[in-house]
């Protein structure tokens, strides 16, 4: 979906370009825009460089096993559904905790982990469960202590002070979170958007009573 939309703008600026004479208009634009596009990406190795590094010795560290520590009481109020001790946990708390140090490349095989292990909790293929659209939720809207690809971007563009957009990301994502966990949670109880059938934790606690009391 997101490449027709790109195409569809393309397409029609370019016609409108041919329409309007402007031809020449849009062919040095898209080649000033792709000499832009090098040079910011080479002025970003640099800055990327280093930020990364730090996330990657804070990591190293234990820095983020300790933060998702912290989190997990936490979590275990977000996601009911979820056993504390299962593996979807673990990936969950471990996803936030990269998200939160803006360790994206580590957080993207933790989210891709949880998914998957919250699916395993899940007896519809072609239905998320409460517990996967809050995981989303929060995931989209992560707060962020160290935003490194924006302060590369103020970086590149000559900001006399790129980290001082720290503070406003830390308040504009804390905010987002709060606003996406409402949302999910809300939502979740609305009768059109209940899942059909329950998770199987509750499936398989509640059903076949008579053989359980065997």
């Amino acid at each position: 979906m997101i490449n027709i939309i790109w195409f569809g703008l393309l397409f029609i600026g370019i016609v409108v370009g041919i329409a309007t004479g402007n031809v020449e208009a849009i062919t040095k634009a898209a080649i000033d825009s792709a000499n832009t596009g090098v040079e910011l990406s080479i002025g970003l190795i640099g800055v990327m460089t280093l930020w990364l590094g730090m996330m990657k010795i804070a990591e190293a560290a234990g820095l983020v096993r300790k933060l998702a520590l912290m989190l997990k009481p936490l979590m275990v109020r977000l996601f009911p559904d979820v056993p504390p001790d299962h593996p979807a946990m673990g990936s969950i708390l471990m996803n936030l905790a990269a998200n939160v140090f803006g360790l994206g490349n580590a957080a993207t095989p933790f989210g891709i982990r949880a998914m998957q292990d919250l699916q395993e909790l899940n007896t519809t293929e072609d239905s998320a469960t409460d517990s996967m659209c809050t995981f989303l939720a929060i995931n989209t809207s992560s707060v962020t202590l160290i935003p490194a690809t924006t302060i590369a971007y103020r970086v590149a563009a000559g900001s006399s002070n790129a980290v001082e957009i720290i503070g406003p990301t830390i308040i504009a994502t804390l905010v987002s979170t709060i606003v996406a966990v409402i949302a999910a949670r809300t939502m979740s109880r609305m009768r059109r958007f209940r899942v059909s059938k329950p998770d199987k934790i509750f499936d398989e606690a509640f059903s076949n009573p008579v053989a359980d009391a065997e």
